[in-house]
């Protein structure tokens, strides 16, 4: 009987202690950083920043879940280059839990598997202005939004009425698209300063994007 009552009372004890320490704050950027460039990282520091995040992730995602089939480069890439980016910053790190899934990655399905693996963890899920008119096409996007706390990025072309509570943050505008990156790549033209020179070295010494249609 006193071992129960002890066994008791020390799960009671555990559960305060849990309660009074206080949750990590983490932001999570997904995307498919094919490459990663400036844009990405100044988002991720500045929404870090503003919001005393402990952690920033940045998420490549497997596959987009899109219903237009985007191309990609292999994930092993997009990983090695984004692991470069973020060397230098102690608040950034990778969240590869969609690449080791594999297959077509729905947040909801990612987020509801963080959150269960990390209950003292309160999530920000970032995302550019213009992604949050989409909000209601996402898939289960109302389970989502009771998952992680939706932070936008302001832009000023972008009106910020929408009917899900978003975190608005404003930040340095830079016109800089991976899609815009590749091309001039392709074509032959220089991309120095557009992303950080370790990823302009990887994607020379590998090849990448020289056969973009």
């Amino acid at each position: 009987m006193q071992g129960q009552t002890f066994g008791k009372v020390q799960t009671v004890l555990e559960t305060q202690t849990q309660e009074l320490v206080p949750k990590k704050q983490v932001g999570i950027l997904g995307g498919n950083f094919n490459p990663v460039h400036y844009a990405h990282l100044v988002m991720g520091e500045q929404v870090g920043q503003a919001l005393g995040l402990d952690k920033v992730y940045f998420m490549p995602e497997y596959l987009p879940p899109h219903v237009d089939e985007k191309k990609t480069i292999p994930a092993e890439h997009r990983l090695a280059m984004l692991e470069l980016a973020i060397a230098d910053n102690p608040r950034f790190a990778v969240e590869t839990i969609e690449l080791e899934r594999k297959g077509k990655s729905y947040s909801v399905d990612t987020m509801r598997e963080l959150t269960a693996k990390n209950p003292d963890t309160n999530y920000y899920f970032i995302i550019g202005g213009d992604m949050v008119n989409y909000l209601p096409k996402w898939h289960q996007i109302d389970e989502l939004m009771e998952l992680v706390t939706f932070v936008g990025v302001r832009r000023p072309e972008v009106p910020i009425d929408s009917p899900y509570p978003i975190i608005w943050i404003d930040i340095p505008l830079m016109d800089v698209s991976s899609t815009t990156i590749r091309k001039k790549v392709q074509q032959g033209c220089s991309v120095r300063y557009l992303l950080p020179d370790n990823v302009l070295h990887y994607i020379q010494e590998k090849g990448l994007y020289l056969d973009e249609e």
